[in-house]
C-alpha cells in the first residue's frame, strides 16, 4: 500500500500483448493471481475470449485490502459471499458463456464459482500457492515493489507466465541472470510503449495535487491515468525472439570508441551493431526489443562483468547503462 502498487492495465494493452501468443493458451488454465474479477480487465480479456482460445480453466484471486475491493458490486450480491465476508476471493471456471454479461450473472448465481478465500488473497499465501501449482499460464500485473519475490514463485514452480514489471526490474541481479539465461525475454509490446494504468481514486487525487502531467500521468479524456515505465516479461516463445536485426553498419574505431574500464566497444543505437564487428559491445538494455538468441549471446550487464562499481566510461564520462553481448558465430549478415 505504501508503494502505491495499485495499478491497472487497460484492456486495449492486454489485448495488443496477449493476442500474440493465442496458441499457447488452447487447453490451458489461466490463472490471473493479482486480479479482483470484477475490476481486473485481465479477466475480462480472458473471459471475452475463453471460448474462442479453447481454455481449459480460468482462476482469478483478488486482495485484501485493496481500495477498488468490492466497488463494482457489494459482496453480498456474489454468489457464496455475505457482506460480512472476507473480501478476498476466487473465482475458478472451467465453463464460460461467450460474453460478460452472462459471466457476471453467473458469478452472482453459480455459488461454486465464487467463493471467499480464508486468507488476504496474497500471492505468497498457501491457498494461493496452491492454486498456482493447478495452473499452467499465469497472466496478470503483480506487484512492483514485490516483483523480484513474484518472479522467483513462479520459476520454483516451473511456471509459464506473462507478466508487467517496471523496466528498471532489467537491471535487477535475479531478473536479468534469467533473460541472460533464456529463461525470460521481453514481449511483444515495444519497451518503448506508453503504458498508462487506471488508478485508485486516492492516488489519482495524489498524482494531480503533487506530480508533473506528462511524467507520472495523463489525463486522457480527462481521466487520471496513471504512467509508468512498464515492460512485459514472458517466458511464452514467440515470434519477434527469432527474427534476425538487420546489421548495416562498417565497424570503425572513431565511430565505436571504447570503454576506459572494460575490454568492449560502446554501442549507442541498437540499430548501429556493426555487421562486421565479433568482439564484445556494450548496446542500451532496449536491444531487448530486438534480441534474437540464435544471432546474438547476452554476456552479462554493468553489475555481473569485471567492471568497477557496475559503471563503464568512455574518455572519463560515465555511460549510461548497458548489456553486453557477442554476435553468435554463424549469426546472418547483412
Amino acid at each position: 500500500k505504501n508503494k502505491n502498487d495499485e495499478f491497472y492495465t487497460q484492456i486495449s494493452d492486454i489485448e495488443r500483448e496477449c493476442n500474440h501468443y493465442i496458441a499457447h493458451f488452447k487447453g490451458k488454465t489461466v490463472f490471473c493471481n493479482c486480479d479482483d474479477p470484477y475490476t481486473s480487465d485481465f479477466f475480462k480479456y480472458f473471459a471475452i475470449y475463453y471460448n474462442l482460445f479453447g481454455l481449459k480453466r480460468l482462476i482469478a484471486t483478488s486482495y485484501d485490502p485493496s481500495p477498488i475491493a468490492g466497488t463494482q458490486l457489494p459482496f453480498d450480491e456474489i454468489a457464496g459471499m455475505k457482506g460480512s465476508d472476507k473480501k478476498a476471493y476466487v473465482f475458478d471456471a472451467a465453463e464460460m458463456p461467450d460474453n460478460l454479461e452472462d459471466t457476471k450473472l453467473m458469478m452472482q448465481t453459480v455459488k461454486e464459482v465464487v467463493r471467499p478465500l480464508q486468507g488476504n488473497g496474497d500471492f505468497r499465501s498457501p491457498e494461493c500457492v496452491d492454486l498456482l501449482k493447478q495452473a499452467d499460464i499465469v497472466v496478470t500485473n503483480p506487484p512492483f515493489s514485490l516483483f523480484r519475490e513474484y518472479v522467483a514463485q513462479l520459476i520454483e514452480h516451473d511456471k509459464k507466465f506473462l507478466i508487467i514489471g517496471n523496466k528498471n526490474a532489467i537491471t535487477y541481479k535475479e531478473v536479468f541472470s534469467l533473460i541472460r539465461n533464456n529463461r525470460l525475454w521481453v514481449g511483444c509490446t515495444p519497451m518503448s510503449a506508453d503504458l498508462l494504468f487506471d488508478v485508485p481514486a486516492v492516488y489519482a487525487q495524489e498524482l494531480l495535487a503533487n506530480k508533473k502531467e506528462g511524467s507520472a500521468y495523463k489525463l486522457v479524456k480527462g481521466v487520471v491515468k496513471g504512467r509508468s515505465q512498464s515492460v512485459w516479461f514472458t517466458n511464452l516463445d514467440h515470434k519477434r525472439r527469432h527474427e534476425d536485426l538487420l546489421l548495416y553498419k562498417t565497424y570503425t574505431p572513431a565511430e565505436f570508441p571504447r570503454y576506459d574500464n572494460y575490454d568492449a566497444i560502446e554501442v549507442s543505437k541498437v540499430m548501429e551493431i556493426p555487421e562486421d564487428y565479433d568482439g564484445v559491445m556494450g548496446v542500451p538494455v532496449t536491444f531487448l526489443d530486438k534480441y534474437n538468441p540464435e544471432q546474438f549471446e547476452i554476456l552479462g550487464n554493468e553489475y555481473d562483468v569485471d567492471i568497477a562499481k557496475g559503471r563503464t566510461y568512455i574518455s572519463g564520462k560515465r555511460i549510461y547503462s548497458r548489456i553486453f553481448i557477442k554476435k553468435r558465430a554463424l549469426c546472418y549478415k547483412g
